[in-house]
């Protein structure tokens, strides 16, 4: 198995994007350093077939507790809430969900500790600087894009209009929803393997959790993510933080199988929710799984109370987005969004949760997509009595987009 041709599970977690940068030319003494660091002693070890190395990491050990905001946090062990979950109608596609990770075929990590894909030397030899690994390439906005959302499940005259942010060096073909305070999102997102064209570039399909003001929002991501391992970003359990508590799910691993063209199709089904209890924002997997939490308080400022934006859909990060030549990385199965089930990528059901604690279609809906005629965006309607589905994506550069 070829490790560069595997999408991976994406856990983000970014609290400004105005952070410091660091540089500097890596050496082998920093990065032995850093290794040290970064990977916490396993009380057992898993090698996976694909190459990664699984660390199974004792629960209060992890590295969410280097943060020093919680050096004296007590780990809440599960979830204190149940969803409701409203339907308005049901689709009729065929998909299978993802729930096998490449390294669970080699063992298992026992109760009490948590799996951790290692950090290895040729991952921070592949980085620009020691200093920027393990955080996501900083953001910076460049101007606002005008979408409109339209109000209901099903076609409606009643639209508003409004203005998100441009970001420089990302393209973005995403369903959105605003207007209210969300304490939860959920999407079951189909899996690909698509194109990335360049050692510095990734894309993703994902779930975005946003609050504050555009020029320093704070953000609650989750998905899938490929790349060639040879970017940086806040991703998985690199930045401390997120407290895992599950211990069959390695944040950062492969997920097998994928999609394939006018094939079998699979998805990943990825929710976040905030603990009306104990404010910790929780991410599940599968049908309602715990994987664990960001802890709510000196962490968060907008987001402790509630996320005032979702965002589902697809984001291609490279330095030549909006240039041309394009980057020729791809976004979601790296075919146009109006290729619709088995051709384009898909997120069913995205669902938001409000302090109803129920999940629920969005009442306002609007897609858009940064450079459209590289990759777009889609939502579907079958019919009276389905839900919409949202397709989005793209090949990048093509004649359309030079």
């Amino acid at each position: 198995m070829i490790k560069l041709n595997i999408s991976r599970l994406l856990l983000i977690l970014v609290l400004s994007y105005l952070s410091d940068r660091a540089n500097g030319r890596l050496n082998f003494k920093g990065v032995d350093e850093k290794l040290k660091q970064l990977n916490k002693p396993a009380m057992k070890t898993i090698q996976s077939e694909d190459g990664d190395i699984i660390d199974c990491v004792d629960i209060y050990k992890q590295p969410a507790f280097d943060h020093p905001a919680l050096k004296n946090h007590v780990i809440q062990m599960k979830p204190s809430f149940k969803l409701k979950e409203e339907k308005s109608g049901t689709t009729s596609l065929s998909s299978k969900l993802v729930v096998s990770q490449t390294w669970q075929k080699s063992g298992s990590c026992p109760d009490g500790t948590v799996p951790i894909r290692r950090i290895q030397r040729m991952d921070l030899l592949r980085a620009k600087s020691i200093g920027r690994f393990g955080r996501k390439p900083q953001e910076t906005i460049s101007k606002s894009n005008t979408t409109n959302l339209k109000k209901g499940l099903y076609p409606s005259n009643s639209t508003t209009q409004v203005a998100l942010p441009t970001i420089v060096n990302r393209s973005a073909a995403n369903l959105v929803t605003l207007g209210y305070n969300y304490i939860g999102a959920k999407g079951e997102i189909n899996v690909w393997n698509p194109n990335v064209a360049a050692d510095d570039e990734f894309t993703t399909a994902q779930i975005w959790l946003k609050a504050g003001p555009a020029d320093k929002f704070e953000s609650l991501e989750t998905g899938w993510m490929k790349d060639s391992y040879k970017s940086t970003g806040c991703f998985d359990l690199t930045c401390s933080g997120f407290v895992q508590t599950n211990p069959n799910v390695a944040l950062g691993a492969t997920i097998v199988p994928v999609s394939s063209e006018f094939g079998q199709q699979y998805h990943v089904t990825l929710g976040m929710y905030k603990d009306p209890q104990t404010s910790n924002w929780w991410l599940k997997f599968g049908a309602d799984v715990p994987i664990g939490y960001w802890p709510a308080g000196s962490l968060m400022f907008y987001l402790n109370h509630s996320s005032t934006l979702v965002e589902w859909g697809g984001q291609v990060y490279s330095t030549n987005v909006k240039k041309t030549p394009h980057t020729k990385t791809a976004m979601g199965s790296g075919k146009f969004a109006s290729g619709l089930f088995g051709n384009a990528c898909f997120i069913r059901n995205p669902n938001i949760v409000d302090f109803s604690m129920a999940l629920k279609y969005p009442k306002w809906v609007g897609t858009w997509a940064d450079d459209y005629y590289c990759y777009t965006a889609y939502n579907y309607q079958k019919g009276y009595g389905t839900l919409p589905v949202f397709y989005f994506g793209g090949p990048g550069q093509n004649p359309n987009c030079p």
